[in-house]
């Protein structure tokens, strides 16, 4: 991926998601001017677009899309095909194995090309994104052989690529362990409690911590010795003071 020679206008994925958020607090960091896109695609964890929300708001975007695309049509995963159970309490050894079934038939290559259009419109040179080696361990939208080709796709396939803007797609977190990303987004300030990675979800936002999502953050918190401020939000508190005995 080609480093971007100045800093001005970058589109960020934003899912609600831990390795979202801190990619969004990093091209803040770096300079950028951010505008931040999210999808509603059908998933079963529609908690993230609020979590989005919350996080483009603490971090003070303003312009933030939300588009609704229906991946759910397609099926064939288990975040958008409720038929599918999602894989839960398996090692992360079994997690980092494989495709999982988790993964949503081509999701990134849609998401980016939108993300693209977006940048054309807003005449943003750049795309961040929070794909990491976790990720692409099992993912094939992900691996940056894929971001590479999908950078050179967008400076041959668009108005502004053949006239002159170059595109750059950042992964600024794509050789960090989930513990690396934490420690980076807690430099930059990134609050974790508003963000969520859970793939089954309860009603109420509370995560399973049981799929694969949660084992992986749970595992990163764990390795920085702090509690998950996600999970920690839906403790209830011991009831302490029972009143006298009768």
């Amino acid at each position: 991926m080609n480093k971007a020679s100045r800093k001005g206008e970058a589109i960020v994925l934003l899912s609600g998601g831990l390795d979202s958020a801190t990619a969004a607090a990093w091209a803040l960091a770096e300079g950028y001017s951010v505008t931040a896109i999210s999808f509603d695609y059908g998933q079963r964890h529609r908690i993230e677009l609020r979590a989005a929300k919350a996080v483009a708001d603490d971090l003070g975007i303003t312009d933030h899309v939300s588009i609704a695309i229906d991946l759910a049509a397609f099926g064939a995963s288990a975040l958008v095909d409720k038929s599918i159970d999602v894989p839960k309490n398996r090692s992360e050894n079994v997690i980092s194995n494989g495709i999982p079934v988790t993964y949503v038939p081509a999701r990134n290559t849609v998401f980016l090309s939108l993300a693209l259009a977006l940048a054309e419109a807003r005449n943003a040179s750049s795309i961040v994104l929070g794909v990491n080696s976790i990720d692409y361990s099992g993912y094939p939208d992900c691996r940056p052989e894929f971001l590479n080709a999908f950078e050179t796709l967008a400076n041959l396939a668009t108005k502004s690529g053949v006239e002159g803007t170059q595109f750059s797609l950042l992964a600024p977190l794509v050789s960090l362990t989930k513990p690396e990303i934490i420690e980076l987004g807690l430099s930059l300030g990134v609050d974790y409690g508003l963000t969520t990675s859970c793939y089954d979800p309860k009603e109420n936002g509370q995560p399973c911590g049981e799929c694969d999502s949660c084992v992986i953050r749970a595992a990163g918190f764990s390795a920085v010795n702090m509690l998950d401020p996600r999970v920690t939000s839906f403790t209830q508190p011991e009831e302490t003071n029972r009143g006298p005995n009768c």
